[in-house]
């Protein structure tokens, strides 16, 4: 006597938003041919950027985007952490806090009273932080967005039950490995290249502009060589910047990673 086969389940994938742009969710809309790929590997049961369709937790793995800047969100950081096996954040917001992250630097009523006709109705944090200061994170993608070739190596590293393997050397690595002339050296550009993670594929360098840091410090960053060598007037290789002008260079997609924070409040507040 024979049965019918039953088809083995396929892991369930969530893609959550917290406060972002909605760039790292198109990255992974943005794969196309392998989305398809993905949708035949997963069950994508929850994912708004993509369809009102969705199916309850928990789940195999969740994707991250986001800072939290709101007590509520807060708060549903903690149940979609409670809904996923594996969580991995994907993006400067979800992983640094983003460039929203400004506003820990200064006062946020200001902002607010600035940007909004009716600030009474406006409930929210004083900061802006990444997903690991409020829930376990198991994996990290940077990046602003992240780079659709290593969402893909994440997960299907994941669905086969592997550790999945992402650069942890420095921008300036892609570069010379893509022959690309260093703009620091050749015309004294102000980069963040020698301190920032490769992951881009050194999209600025190679245009001609120096890296603004989007994928976040390297391991063993060295911020504050950087940040004195650019203050270095131009006769003496630097690119002249002054207190503001550096401390701007360090406070951009990853103001508050750490590293990239301490050195720009070091040369302004």
């Amino acid at each position: 006597m024979t049965g019918s086969a039953t088809a083995p389940r396929r892991p369930k994938l969530a893609v959550h938003k917290f406060a972002s742009c909605d760039g790292c969710q198109l990255s992974l809309l943005d794969c196309e041919d392998e989305l398809l790929d993905i949708a035949q590997a997963v069950e994508i049961a929850y994912f708004l950027e993509a369809t009102r369709a969705t199916v309850k937790g928990p789940y195999d793995i969740a994707l991250v985007e986001g800072s939290i800047t709101t007590e509520h969100d807060r708060k549903r950081i903690r149940t979609v952490r409670r809904q996923a096996r594996i969580l991995v954040t994907i993006g400067a917001c979800a992983t640094s806090g983003g460039i929203q992250a400004l506003k820990s630097l200064a006062d946020t009523d200001d902002y607010i009273r600035a940007v909004y006709a009716h600030p009474t109705y406006i409930r929210t944090l004083d900061t802006s932080t990444p997903i690991a200061d409020h829930v376990p994170v198991d994996y990290e993608l940077r990046g602003c967005p992240i780079d659709r070739g290593q969402l893909l190596t994440v997960l299907t590293a994941l669905l086969h039950g592997r550790q999945p393997r992402l650069p942890n050397y420095s921008q300036c690595v892609e570069c010379k490995r893509a022959g690309t002339v260093c703009v620091t050296v050749a015309n004294g550009t102000p980069c963040l290249g020698p301190v920032t993670q490769a992951g881009c594929g050194n999209l600025c360098p190679r245009v001609g502009r120096g890296c603004y840091g989007c994928y976040g410090p390297a391991e063993a960053a060295n911020t504050t060589a950087l940040a004195d060598h650019a203050r270095l007037t131009p006769d003496h290789g630097g690119a002249g910047l002054d207190g503001p002008a550096t401390r701007d260079l360090f406070h951009g997609f990853n103001t508050n990673a750490p590293g990239f924070r301490e050195e720009g409040l070091r040369h302004g507040s």
